[in-house]
């Protein structure tokens, strides 16, 4: 029996992976976690107030503890914030699992994330400033990554279905 988590999506913010994996852990019948709502939880206050109050360095220490524990305890679909990637170590305790990388372009992410003061940091040029994170991070996604599933254009549950697809778990 292997240990850890089923599937462990990955991608930027507004990719869809909190919804998706909420259906992929339905149609699997296991659980569901989310490493930004377990920082939430333990800390009381939204992500968002976190940057704000102790800074991006504070959420990122929050954010490798988080991943540790969820990865280390957690057997169903797990969801990890979009800058989880960042942390080399992070991507290190990643190696071998199965990992989806949920991607889209620019134009889909700001229709879906908008303009909200709830994304710290897309709060002044949100399409400028996806594209530097995107540059930052799409390599790494692609690193850590066992299958990219574009999510553009695709409803959630067709994304959930390609990522089973992608991962062979369907039991048809």
């Amino acid at each position: 029996m292997s240990t850890g988590p089923l599937i462990v999506l990955v991608g930027p913010m507004g990719s869809g992976k909190s919804t998706v994996g909420a259906l992929l852990a339905e149609r699997l019948g296991v659980a569901y976690r989310d490493t930004d709502a377990d920082i939430v939880a333990a800390e009381g206050r939204e992500v968002s107030d976190i940057f704000v109050e102790d800074g991006e360095e504070r959420f990122r220490e929050l954010e490798r503890a988080a991943v540790r524990a969820a990865v280390a305890e957690h057997t169903g679909v797990l969801a990890l914030g979009g800058g989880a990637v960042l942390d080399g170590g992070t991507r290190a305790l990643l190696t071998g699992m199965p990992v989806v990388y949920l991607s889209m372009d620019v134009e889909e992410a700001v229709r879906r994330v908008g303009l909200g003061a709830a994304r710290p940091l897309l709060a002044i040029n949100p399409r400028r400033q996806w594209r530097e994170l995107m540059e930052a991070r799409r390599h790494l996604y692609t690193e850590v990554a066992r299958v990219v599933v574009a999510t553009d254009e695709r409803t959630p549950e067709e994304v959930a279905e390609a990522v089973l697809d992608a991962l062979e778990l369907k039991d048809e």
